[in-house]
């Protein structure tokens, strides 16, 4: 099998020294505009009358793996972050999935109901849905930050799996929501990401609002994650409450059901999901754990450029394994 050392590898730009720099250049940095490959839409019914988006790029390499991709909090398919991998997998000949979770980017208004940390239902369909476009391929689901975390739990919680996933990647995955609020909430290191936070959510709440003046409200409380969760995030998805929802939706309480190749990349100074949690599970044989010292949520700016001219090494990260999985399948 192809060596996983390079996930040790990163070394963080001198510029962004530490976990809340990182988190922030990753975010506001702009990059060069990359190739917009052709998308082909898809809109999936996820119950009566949820719909989500999901976007279809075609690959030019009929032999290589599927790859699904999913966005973290606030995020949607036409995130920095999802654009740019999903150009630089197509580039290298695959066929990508760019999914939208319940209520976000172009699904905004959709569904009655925004996703949670715990959405691993939708998930399900979405990746059943892809499995059925493509029976004959491999799949590989790539999770960032929340979807991290919906991942694993779909993974690890006994339901049935595809055997057309290969592997799977969760980069950043809160593992513990009761942790990962409290500090984005509380923390006051961490208000400015708090802010930007609620101001995404707030874009899909109004929409759904627009669109579903009947379902439970998500604009009465959007000061905090914390507070979101407990007047929206926990009755809205069926929990008794907050603490329900964060005890049966963290994916710490997972990992160790999960029975296929899944790898996490989490950095050890990230300032939501802190490296000590991954010490404190239970994990299946079948779990790899890369903790870089650096990289913040989500930021992985790297001081030398990657092979692929840019600074983002979480870019080449996910390339990397990508192509260091398909390889132990002897498929290249």
């Amino acid at each position: 099998m192809k060596s996983n050392l390079f996930m040790e590898s990163f070394k963080a730009h001198w510029g962004a020294p530490g976990g809340i720099a990182q988190t922030i250049v990753g975010s506001l940095l702009r990059d060069e505009s990359m190739p917009c490959p052709p998308r082909i839409r898809h809109e999936l019914h996820l119950d009566d009358q949820g719909r989500a988006i999901l976007y279809e790029i075609e690959a030019k390499d009929k032999t290589l793996p599927i790859v699904l991709l999913a966005h973290g909090m606030g995020g949607c398919s036409e995130s920095g972050y999802m654009k740019r991998i999903s150009a630089k997998l197509w580039m290298q000949g695959y066929g990508v999935f760019l999914i939208n979770q319940s209520g976000c980017g172009p699904g905004m208004g959709l569904s009655p109901r925004m996703w949670n940390g715990g959405s691993s239902d939708d998930l399900a369909k979405m990746i059943d849905f892809v499995v059925q476009r493509h029976p004959e391929k491999s799949l590989m689901p790539v999770g960032f930050s929340l979807s991290g975390n919906v991942l694993l739990k779909y993974l690890g919680e006994g339901r049935r799996v595809p055997k057309n996933i290969s592997g799977a990647l969760a980069v950043n995955p809160p593992v513990d929501l009761r942790v990962a609020s409290d500090i984005i909430s509380r923390k006051w290191s961490c208000a400015l990401f708090n802010k930007y936070y609620m101001r995404l959510i707030r874009n899909q709440a109004v929409a759904l609002v627009k669109q579903f003046p009947s379902a439970l409200n998500p604009l009465k409380n959007l000061k905090t994650i914390w507070g979101f969760d407990v007047s929206y995030t926990a009755p809205a998805g069926g929990f008794k409450d907050v603490d329900d929802y964060y005890d049966r939706s963290s994916s710490k309480h997972y990992l160790a059901g999960i029975k296929i190749p899944t790898t996490i990349l989490s950095a050890e100074d990230d300032p939501f999901v802190p490296g000590y949690l991954f010490d404190q599970v239970a994990m299946s044989e079948k779990v790899a754990l890369h903790k870089p010292e650096n990289g913040g949520h989500m930021g992985y700016i790297s001081r030398h450029a990657t092979p692929h001219g840019d600074r983002r090494w979480m870019d080449y990260a996910v390339l990397e394994w990508i192509i260091g999985s398909h390889d132990a399948e002897g498929g290249r």
